[in-house]
C-alpha cells in the first residue's frame, strides 16, 4: 500500500483498525451475481453488482461518514452536500448526540433535503450560481468557530470509512475489473485503498459524468482540473467542482481509466436497473452501469463488479426516467 504525502494518517494499520471497529455500525454491501443474464450476453462478461442501496441513509456515504465523526470530539457539525453525505452526517450525528448544519444546493432533490431534516440536520439551501457551497460553509464556521468541518470526500477518515465496502468487495471473489462511480473522489479512493491493502491485481475503472468530466481531464493531463461551475448533470451526487487533493493523489496513482458517462446513458442505466434487477437506483448510483453501456467492449470477457452507489432519488424525477 502506498503512502500519500497528503494524508500520512492512512496507513496499513490505520486501514486495519477501520475494517476491524466500523462494520459493527454499518451494513455489508449486498453482493448480486449475474443479477441480469441479459446483461452478461450483452457484454459478453461476468457482472456483479455492489449495492449500497440498502445501507444506512440509502447510500455508501454513511460508512464514511460514521467513521468520521466517531473520531472526533466536536459537538457541532458543519458539512457541504447536494443530499447522500449530508443525510449520512445527519443520521451519524444523531446517533453520535452531536447537531449539524448541511448546506445543500437550492437544486438538491427535495426527498434528500427531508432526508436531512428528518434526522435532526438543519439545510442551509443556497443559490451556487451566486454563492458557493466551501464559501457558504465558511461564513457558518465564522459564525460557529467550534464547529467541525465534515469533508464530503477530501479527508483520510472519509475515504478509510469507504474502503469498508472495497472490504466486501475483495474479500468476497476475485474479479478482473471494479468500476467505481467519481464525484469528488471520496468513494473510489477507498475502493483504491482496499484494492491496494488486501494487494488485488483487480483495475479500478471510474464512471464520471461527461457534464462533469474533471476527473477524466486530470487523469489524462496529469493534473488536477476543475469545472467551471457545479456541473448540471442528471447525477447529482457528482456535480462536485473537482477531486480533494488526497482524493486525486490516490486516484493518479491507482486508477486505470475514467469513463465519461452522456446523461442519456445514465438515465438508459437507472430504468435497466428497475427492469432487470429490481433495484430503485438513483442516476449517480447507475454511473457504473451507464459505463459499461458507454464502452462494452473494454469489458469483453473480464469478471466485473459494478458499485450500485444509492438509491435516493426524487420520486418525480425517477417516475419520469422509468415513463421514457
Amino acid at each position: 500500500m502506498l503512502m500519500y504525502t497528503t494524508a500520512p494518517e492512512l496507513t496499513e494499520a490505520y486501514i486495519s483498525t477501520v475494517w476491524e471497529t466500523l462494520p459493527r455500525f454499518i451494513r455489508s454491501t449486498l453482493l448480486l451475481p449475474c443479477p441480469c443474464p441479459a446483461l452478461a450476453q450483452r457484454f459478453h462478461c461476468d457482472v456483479t453488482i455492489a449495492s449500497e442501496t440498502f445501507q444506512y441513509t440509502g447510500s455508501f456515504k454513511f460508512r464514511a461518514a460514521y467513521n468520521l465523526l466517531s473520531s472526533i470530539p466536536h459537538q457541532r457539525v458543519v458539512t457541504a452536500s447536494s443530499g447522500n453525505f449530508g443525510q449520512a452526517i445527519a443520521y451519524a450525528s444523531q446517533l453520535l448526540g452531536k447537531t449539524c448544519t448541511v448546506v445543500m444546493p437550492s437544486t438538491s432533490a427535495r426527498v434528500k433535503i427531508e432526508a436531512v431534516q428528518s434526522y435532526g440536520g438543519v439545510v442551509d439551501l443556497i443559490d451556487v450560481q451566486h454563492v458557493s457551497r466551501a464559501e457558504r460553509v465558511a461564513q457558518l464556521l465564522h459564525e460557529q468557530p467550534d464547529a467541525f468541518q465534515a469533508q464530503a470526500y477530501d479527508d483520510y477518515r472519509v475515504i478509510a470509512g469507504n474502503s469498508t465496502l472495497g472490504k466486501d468487495i475483495f474479500c468476497s471473489d476475485t474479479f478482473d475489473i471494479v468500476v467505481a462511480p467519481v464525484g469528488g473522489g471520496g468513494l473510489s479512493s477507498g475502493i483504491i485503498i482496499a484494492r491496494d491493502y488486501v494487494q488485488a491485481q483487480t483495475e479500478i475503472i471510474g464512471a464520471e459524468p461527461l457534464l462533469g468530466n474533471d476527473a477524466a481531464r486530470s487523469l489524462k493531463s496529469g493534473h488536477l482540473q476543475q469545472n467551471a461551475q457545479e456541473p448540471q448533470t442528471i447525477a447529482d451526487g457528482a456535480r462536485t467542482v473537482s477531486l480533494g487533493k488526497l482524493n486525486w493523489e490516490i486516484i493518479q496513482h491507482g486508477m486505470a481509466d475514467i469513463i465519461e458517462v452522456p446523461d442519456d446513458l445514465i438515465i438508459q442505466a437507472v430504468r435497466h436497473c428497475f427492469r432487470y434487477t429490481n433495484l430503485k437506483v438513483e442516476p449517480t448510483g447507475a454511473l457504473t452501469l451507464a459505463a459499461m453501456f458507454a464502452q462494452p467492449e473494454r469489458f469483453a470477457g473480464k469478471r466485473v463488479c459494478c458499485i450500485v452507489s444509492g438509491a435516493n432519488v426524487d420520486p418525480a424525477l425517477y417516475a419520469h426516467i422509468l415513463a421514457q
